[in-house]
């Protein structure tokens, strides 16, 4: 006969057993700032979730230096950019080209230099591509856009390119520039800047483009309807503020939401929604801490009408590329988001419900490379950029492919 004590026991046991098997944070390291907290559950540190997809990797093509933004084309092949200034073509058999001509002239130092492209929504009839780029001007430099038409009636090249926006003011210096571009539904482009590092309390400053998020028309003008058009001091241009190094951008064209990872300093890599005219707080509000090792501005987590991440990282990973998985290839990572880490060295894939993260793997790490870009093939494979002197572009296809 077993007794209620033993019957206690028995669930007390498998109690036990369930909660030891509970899977805890992929982070085992301190935070870089201590006494900090989330401002609400599953912030940051949430639970593992291992993966059930077997996959593996394959080298597309070697090679290139430095490796930033990849964009596909209709026909299954890919413009490639590097840092220092080149265009290349990615065949379907991974051979790349030889650099186009008529990429502009990029001034390529630190981190700045030729960065991401995109391909206009339209490209099927008007063949044009956007890049983001680090300008040399005559006080300076900063990002610009350049938009030009793609074009093979003699190998392949950019034509009839012109820059259709510059963001302002001029800096001296080439850290902490961003920039990434995503097309939103309705055929305008964001364009992420970055806070140009010395400058960041900028951010918070509506006559700045510098830490914003910039809205413009595919010819560069002002769209109407943005949210600080009209208002006195405001560059009409801007779209969120707040942001400090945004170098990943992605657009969930079901759901209409627009999903943003920049970089912290010491801690608070951010993971953001962004909504227009919405200020996310940087640097007022942050979490981690300052590379001195003292607290940013006041060491806030949280004021009120500052936006809170989605998610952060502390200590960082230091977030690059970003991309929604909404592909067949892999069925269980369809609404996960995929982080490229730079610092971390590792591709960073986030399960999200209802627009929070509640679970995190880190895929990659064997791999000790740092990963710049991420975006989904057209086949459904996820494709990585490498950042290295030699850096390669791989793919995640299924094992058994």
């Amino acid at each position: 006969m077993v007794t209620i004590r033993n019957t206690w026991a028995v669930v007390a046991w498998f109690v036990a057993l369930a909660l030891a098997a509970e899977p805890g944070p992929v982070e085992t390291y301190p935070p870089e700032a201590r006494g900090q907290a989330p401002a609400f559950p599953g912030q940051t540190r949430v639970n593992a979730a291992p993966s059930t997809e077997r996959y593996k990797v394959v080298s597309v093509a070697t090679g290139l230096e430095s490796p930033w933004g990849l964009a596909f084309l209709p026909d299954g092949r890919a413009l490639v950019t590097e840092k220092p200034g080149r265009l290349r073509v990615l065949n379907s058999n991974g051979s790349l080209s030889v650099p186009l001509p008529g990429v502009p002239k990029v001034l390529a130092s630190g981190q700045a230099g030729l960065l991401d492209i995109v391909l206009d929504p339209q490209f099927a009839a008007n063949h044009r591509v956007y890049l983001t780029y680090h300008e040399a001007r005559a006080f300076g430099s900063g990002i610009s856009v350049y938009r030009a038409t793609f074009d093979e009636t003699s190998g392949p090249a950019l034509v009839e390119g012109r820059v259709i926006f510059r963001a302002e003011p001029s800096r001296v210096g080439t850290t902490n520039v961003g920039s990434r571009m995503a097309f939103l539904g309705d055929g305008t482009l964001i364009v992420s800047v970055g806070d140009r590092f010395g400058s960041r309390d900028e951010a918070q400053n509506l006559g700045s483009d510098l830490g914003k998020l910039i809205r413009i028309t595919v010819d560069g003008q002002i769209p109407p309807d943005n949210p600080f058009v009209g208002v006195a001091g405001a560059r009409g241009e801007i779209w969120s503020l707040g942001h400090r190094n945004p170098q990943g951008l992605t657009f969930d064209a079901a759901t209409g939401t627009l999903w943003e990872v920049e970089h912290g300093a010491r801690g608070g890599d951010e993971l953001n929604r962004p909504v227009a005219g919405r200020n996310y707080g940087w640097p007022v509000i942050t979490y981690g801490i300052d590379y001195s090792g003292f607290p940013i501005g006041k060491g806030l987590t949280r004021q009120e009408g500052l936006e809170q991440p989605v998610y952060y990282w502390d200590p960082v990973i230091a977030p690059s590329g970003l991309a929604l998985y909404q592909a067949d290839l892999f069925p269980s990572w369809k609404g996960n988001l995929f982080v490229g880490g730079l610092r971390g060295e590792h591709l960073d894939r986030l399960v999200v419900q209802e627009g929070r993260v509640v679970g995190e793997e880190r895929l990659l790490t064997e791999l000790g490379e740092r990963v710049r870009e991420v975006e989904v093939g057209p086949e459904g494979a996820i494709y990585l950029l490498t950042d290295n002197p030699r850096g390669r572009v791989l793919k995640l296809v299924p094992a058994g492919k």
